[in-house]
């Protein structure tokens, strides 16, 4: 069974552009990894400190694989402190 994923992030006062930075080098080390289905980040167009990634994986063993990725390790340990919030959505596929 796949699983998708929104992840939603906002960028501290002034923190937009190293958010950014750290989210966009996420998309191809995860585009490549064995079982994703679905990886994008988007950075809304009215409030630039509003980051959303979409993301879809084969099944929970893929998705266990992308965080223990080297690429993801660093990703969590460095968006904290240019973060205000953060809060994940699962989603289910209607179609």
């Amino acid at each position: 069974m796949t699983i998708t994923k929104r992840v939603t992030f906002i960028a501290k006062e002034g923190c937009e552009e190293k958010m950014k930075e750290l989210l966009s080098a996420m998309v191809k080390p995860s585009k490549a990894e064995d079982g994703v289905l679905f990886y994008e980040i988007f950075q809304y167009e009215n409030n630039r400190r509003k980051f959303m990634a979409v993301e879809t994986w084969r099944d929970e063993a893929a998705l266990d694989g992308h965080k223990t990725s080297e690429h993801y390790k660093i990703y969590k340990s460095s968006f904290e402190p240019f973060c205000e919030a953060k809060y994940t959505d699962e989603l289910e596929v209607l179609g």
